[in-house]
């Protein structure tokens, strides 16, 4: 089973190829500093091949969410070299995924700081703030002499990454926050070399990734893209836009041989990412879950049938510290209970049992 397979990601030797997906846990406090129970859940999962954590902040005004960690201060890169040092001990491999929100924030949760996107575009509805739900503001559209700033903000908290013991850093290229809302036609709306044409709205995601490989090294970089997943307003529909937009990015990032790209896709076997794939001529990861939950039957098949190099997985492997050794053993999992995912507290974060555990229980 090419599952349970070793793999290398740039400088990375995995002992297998189940990756955990980063996934928003919200426990680390007002001032985004892990502590204990996050240096403690991302422990028990050290098992997995690649843990990805969950996106990080590299500058205040790119916070998303209250109980969000940041890449910035010196207690933020602290409490992240325990989880590091913790990770490490237990055999595994970990990256940080850097991720700036963009419009995906309001004022009340980044501190007062500016929310700014590509273009003048609010989202529709609601966000949640330290202070209740507010709706979403209209952001400030980036002037084209700020990118560089905003890029200095990536490559300054890639560094900081490497510096608190990460293997390397994902840039968060999807889902609808920064780097995605300037792929998008509906978010980006400019009329600088940054947006128009599909290679234009690439542009940006493409030289900021050339800017953290030529900072930290290629090999320590991956990138996460999710094509036509059309969240948080930044809407990919028209299909041959969105074959051209993903095709001058993924292009625009291939000579670089990053360590790795992720896709996010409902059908990551489909004539599109397999040319992304063979266009990118590196390391795929496939996450094809988010809606629904991945299987183990479909994590094996991606693997041997050779739609992609390792499996993305999130929702198992919040409930399953061990989920690899389920998996390969084709044991029971332990059900997720999504009412504690964006809670506080150890409840539904690192009381998930390990199977010899549940065994006892029982």
């Amino acid at each position: 089973m090419k599952l349970f397979s070793p793999l290398t990601l740039g400088e990375m030797t995995l002992a297998n190829r189940v990756v955990m997906a980063p996934l928003t846990r919200v426990r680390s406090g007002s001032e985004g500093i892990p502590g204990p129970l996050v240096v403690e859940h991302y422990r028990q999962r050290a098992s997995l091949g690649l843990i990805v954590s969950e996106g990080t902040y590299p500058s205040p005004a790119g916070q998303g969410f209250p109980g969000q960690p940041g890449l910035v201060t010196p207690e933020q890169l602290a409490g992240w070299r325990k989880v590091t040092d913790a990770v490490h001990a237990g055999g595994g491999r970990i990256v940080a995924q850097v991720m700036h929100a963009g419009r995906v924030t309001h004022e009340d949760t980044n501190g007062g700081y500016e929310v700014v996107a590509p273009s003048a575009i609010a989202i529709e509805g609601e966000t949640r703030t330290s202070k209740g739900k507010k709706p979403y503001p209209v952001p400030h559209a980036l002037a084209t002499d700020e990118l560089p700033s905003i890029i200095e903000e990536f490559v300054t908290a890639s560094r900081n990454a490497v510096d608190a013991g990460f293997d390397g850093v994902e840039l968060h290229g999807a889902n609808g926050y920064l780097l995605h809302e300037f792929l998008s036609p509906e978010s980006n709306q400019r009329s600088d070399q940054y947006g128009g044409t599909p290679e234009n709205r690439a542009r940006f995601a493409v030289e900021l990734t050339h800017a953290v490989a030529e900072a930290i090294g290629a090999e320590k970089v991956g990138l996460r893209i999710s094509p036509a997943h059309n969240i948080q307003d930044a809407l990919e529909t028209e299909v041959d836009d969105v074959h051209a937009t993903y095709g001058a990015l993924v292009d625009g990032i291939a000579p670089l041989k990053l360590a790795y790209l992720s896709v996010l896709h409902a059908a990551p076997a489909g004539a599109f990412i397999q040319d992304l794939r063979r266009r990118f001529d590196g390391p795929v990861l496939i996450n094809s879950g988010f809606g629904i939950i991945t299987t183990r039957d479909e994590a094996l098949a991606i693997l041997d049938d050779g739609v992609g190099d390792a499996v993305v997985v999130g929702r198992p492997a919040i409930a399953n510290p061990d989920l690899v050794r389920r998996w390969q053993e084709d044991l029971p999992l332990n059900e997720p209970n999504p009412a504690t995912f964006y809670s506080t507290g150890a409840e539904g974060y690192t009381d998930y049992p390990f199977y010899d555990e549940a065994l006892s229980r029982n």
